[in-house]
């Protein structure tokens, strides 16, 4: 059994200033040291605490029939949760990088997505898979892209992506405590990005979206890694006497549309951005949704900002790829100026 209060001591002070990995890691240490049956999966996971160091310590603390270092097959690693899941454990599956989820994606999309349904609900998937996802840490393609949409396009998955430490904290053990399969997407280059994580305060809803800066003028809308980008190109854009409201989604399926029309109603204007390619994106869907039920309350055409429609190229060419403020200020001009 864990030594509870071991784990419980080893847990940040409320408001204490962490990074998005070792929040991260705070919240799966709390979730295994309250529940025996959560367990952690992955390649390289124990000793070397994964490749971003996310998981550093847990096997030390928790041992390694709680702290698996898997073969190198994806395919497997899910395979294996699934069947655990079904023999009432919580497992934790660590992709080591986005691009390597596709030896699972069989796994994922026709037997983890389906089983609970095909069960009618008698039967929970409590499975989370977290995958570091998304560009900025000048790596080569399989390493930097965004699949999100695959999996926000198959029902039975719920898909979340925090883009603050606190959130991270929170949400990891949210989903560890969902019934259903959840795909943590963590945006490994704010990995090291620090805020404060409130281990008392009550924590914000899981599938929820909330409003992260007000504004007037323009909504814009992303998550993960994007709001960051959103923050700062709201920064300028004030600077510049235009007044941007940032809505960080959170999560990706379900989407939370409440924040998000209420504030298109209230600015009028909406620009949408990701890191994924735009066709038959998550962004398209947010733009369709939004034209549907906030029509009438639109001043301009919603505007999308996203990676291109082409694999991820060289790394020396991502600052050309991926959006960044000025890109999204751009897409601001033109929504104001229509």
């Amino acid at each position: 059994m864990t030594d509870v209060s071991r784990a419980t001591a080893a847990e940040p002070q409320p408001a204490r200033p962490l990074p998005i990995a070792r929040a991260i890691n705070a919240g799966l240490r709390r979730a295994m040291a309250e529940n025996d049956r959560v367990l952690l999966m992955g390649e390289d996971i124990g000793p070397l605490g994964g490749v971003f160091r996310v998981t550093e310590g847990l096997q030390a603390e928790f041992g390694s029939a709680r702290v698996l270092d898997t073969p190198l097959a994806e395919s497997g690693i899910i395979g294996s949760a699934v069947g655990l899941a079904m023999r009432g454990y919580r497992p934790v599956c660590e992709i080591q990088f986005d691009g390597f989820i596709f030896p699972g994606f069989d796994q994922i999309t026709t037997q983890l997505a389906k089983m609970r349904n095909r069960y009618e609900g008698r039967l929970e998937m409590p499975v989370v898979i977290r995958v570091p996802y998304g560009g900025h840490i000048g790596a080569v393609e399989h390493h930097q892209e965004s699949p999100e949409a695959y999996f926000a396009h198959t029902a039975g998955l719920r898909i979340v992506s925090p883009s603050t430490a606190n959130d991270a904290y929170w949400m990891i053990q949210q989903a560890i405590a969902s019934p259903d399969p959840v795909l943590f997407f963590e945006p490994k280059a704010k990995y090291w990005l620090k805020g404060d994580v409130d281990t008392e305060a009550e924590p914000f809803p899981l599938h929820a979206s909330r409003v992260a800066r007000a504004g007037t003028d323009v909504t814009v809308v992303g998550f993960g890694a994007m709001v960051t980008t959103l923050l700062q190109a709201a920064e300028i854009a004030e600077a510049e006497g235009t007044s941007v409201e940032v809505v960080d989604l959170r999560t990706v399926s379900p989407i939370d549309y409440g924040p998000l029309l209420e504030s298109v109603r209230k600015t009028g204007r909406l620009v949408v951005a990701q890191e994924a390619p735009q066709n038959a994106s998550v962004g398209s869907e947010i733009a369709a949704t939004v034209a549907e039920q906030a029509f009438y309350s639109l001043q301009a055409p919603v505007l999308r900002v996203s990676g291109f429609d082409t694999p991820f190229p060289a790394a020396k060419l991502e600052g050309l790829y991926l959006p960044d403020a000025d890109r999204v200020l751009e897409a601001v001009d033109r929504t104001m100026h229509y």
